[in-house]
Order: C-alpha cells, then structure tokens, then sequence
C-alpha cells in the first residue's frame, strides 16, 4: 500500500550522533530544507535500528508518517541510503501500520510503571541466579515455572531482533501473532516457547523476586525489580512506516525466513 495523495514538501530530519548520519543531515537539509517536527509532513530518521526505535518512541503520538535511511549499524527498519530525489521516494513508499507492545509492570510494593515497546518487551535475571517465573494467558496459567535466565515477548516486526538470537520463530509481519521466547531455558528443557493470538493479555509473574530479582525492559526503557510484567498490544497506537518498494518490510521479513 503506498501513501494516497499525501504530499511530503515538509520534511523534518532527525539523526543518530554517528559522523556518517551528521554528514548526511547537513547534506539533506541543505537540499531539502529541515523544518520543526511539529509542522513536518514526514519524518526522516537518519541512523540505524537504535535511532529509529528512539524515533518511533519519540513521534508516536503524532501521527506522522516516518521513513528511516540507513546511516548505522544495523539496519533492518531502515531503507537504503540516497541523498537523490527524497520527495519522489517518499511519495512512491509502501506503508507499513504497526502497533506497540503496551508493558505494565509492577514492583512488590504494587508501584506501576507502563512502557511501549516496538520489538519486545523481555524479563531478564538481575544477578548470577536464573529466574523463576509463571507465565498467564488470558488469566489462563500456562507455564507454572520458567527456569531461565529470562524471557522475552516479540512483535512480527521486532521478530528478527533480540527474538531470532534467542532461537524464536520470524513472524511476517501482518501475522495477527506475537512470539514468546525463552531466553536459555533451563527447566522446562523442552519447552521452546509459544505463538501468541495478538488479542490476549500475557502475564508473567515473577516468582521469587527477592532471592531472584527480575528487571523488565520494552525496547530500551528497563525497570528493575519487577513483580509482574502484563503485555499486550495497544491498538490505541498506530504508526505508519514507509518502505521503499524494493525494500518493504514483509518482503524483508520473508526473506529472513529463508536467510541460509
């Protein structure tokens, strides 16, 4: 799907601190001008996948459509570097819709925390002990003990990050699913995680907080000391991504699944 009629004059550019994307902001803003976010028809995102998911965070209340160019490590939200001919570009983009991940955690003392989360939130141990945790579904309790040094839960588009290291399965990326993944199981040793209908609250619950405390982390946002950790998906939130036609997100995604 590219964008009907939508006109990207207005251009606002952000971009990681790395040489590489400083020297290609004061390229690009120099060609195409850089206005404020605020009255921007389309944001730029200039770096890798860290930049982008702090862009995602940062605009996603907006509205605003956001198409990432690759001037970092990795890059796999990111479509191909070209200072040439960014308006048509833009306007010739597939879109890409996604929804966060909402993670509402809860300490021992029932203080909440609430972050979102683009590609997973995960429960990591805090100290040399391994986690034991309780995982819920739907208040239907499906894991009564996770031994592991934690466990993650992965958006389709967040499936080729942290999820595929730690062995979870690659989600296209209209897959109305979400992946829950262990992270270096030791009991049950056969269990090597779930599909999750992307409707379904899950809950994990941490077990023995104290002697085995538990940090929660959605994307880059941790808190420590977590008692229970709720996931689901914020349909409240939608952004748009914009994908060059040979680079769109699904086609990326299909590709990894046959990655040799």
């Amino acid at each position: 799907m590219s964008p009907a009629n939508a006109s990207f004059e207005r251009i606002a550019f952000v971009a990681s601190p790395s040489g590489e994307a400083q020297e290609a902001l004061e390229r690009l803003t120099a060609r195409y001008g850089n206005v404020p976010a605020k009255g921007a028809d389309v944001i730029v995102a200039l770096g890798g996948d860290g930049l982008m998911l702090q862009t995602l965070h940062r605009f996603m209340k907006t509205g605003k459509p956001i198409y990432g160019m690759h001037r970092g490590t990795v890059g796999f939200l990111m479509n191909e570097y070209s200072p040439d001919d960014l308006p048509e570009r833009l306007s010739k983009s597939h879109v890409t819709v996604i929804h966060p991940l909402l993670m509402c955690a809860h300490d021992e003392d029932d203080c909440k925390v609430e972050f979102h989360a683009f590609n997973e939130v995960s429960l990591f141990r805090q100290t040399y002990q391994a986690a034991r945790l309780r995982v819920l579904i739907d208040g239907e309790e499906r894991l009564p003990e996770l031994v592991a040094d934690g466990v993650l839960l992965a958006t389709p588009a967040g499936s080729t990050a942290y999820n595929l290291s730690a062995q979870g399965p690659i989600l296209p990326i209209n897959a109305p699913l979400m992946a829950l993944t262990p992270i270096s199981p030791f009991r049950p040793r056969r269990w090597r995680g779930a599909l999750v209908p992307d409707d379904l609250k899950i809950l994990m619950r941490v077990l023995d907080p104290v002697k085995r405390p538990v940090s929660a982390v959605a994307d880059q946002l941790e808190v420590r000391d977590v008692a229970t950790v709720e996931v689901s998906v914020d349909r409240s939130q939608a952004l748009t991504l914009l994908f060059d036609p040979e680079h769109a997100l699904d086609e990326r995604i299909a590709m990894e699944q046959f990655a040799v």
